[in-house]
């Protein structure tokens, strides 16, 4: 079992930068696949960014390909996310996730642990 504990979210401007935080518990965390999911009002759950347990490998939606940085500090248990050049597109409530097979695995369905989320808005 994996508990996971998002921070970092709130309210910023377009063009603003925002880094997220993961906390996992357990002592497997380097063993699991980290991913990045968010909500828009209105919206499904979509997948932004993954990466692999180790070597640094990501796997980025096309939305946020060239702003969003996902990286992981593994003696830390904690993934991240680096969002710069926000848009007001970006606004959504974030999710971590953890243990899916493979980073190209984009369902939310293939993870199986979930963070409770962490709201970023972005104002024009």
């Amino acid at each position: 079992q994996v508990q996971l504990v998002e921070s970092g979210g709130g309210l910023v401007q377009a063009g603003d930068f925002v880094r997220l935080s993961c906390v996992a518990s357990g002592r497997t965390f380097s063993s699991y696949v980290m991913g990045w999911f968010r909500q828009a009002p209105g919206k499904k759950r979509e997948f932004v960014a993954a990466i692999q347990t180790s070597y640094g490998v990501t796997n980025y939606a096309d939305s946020v390909k060239g702003r969003f940085t996902i990286s992981r500090d593994n003696p830390k248990n904690t993934v991240y996310l680096q969002m710069n050049n926000l848009k007001p597109d970006d606004t959504a409530v974030y999710y971590c996730a953890a243990g899916a097979r493979h980073i190209i695995n984009i369902s939310q369905d293939d993870y199986p642990y979930w963070g409770q989320g962490t709201q970023v808005t972005v104002s024009s």
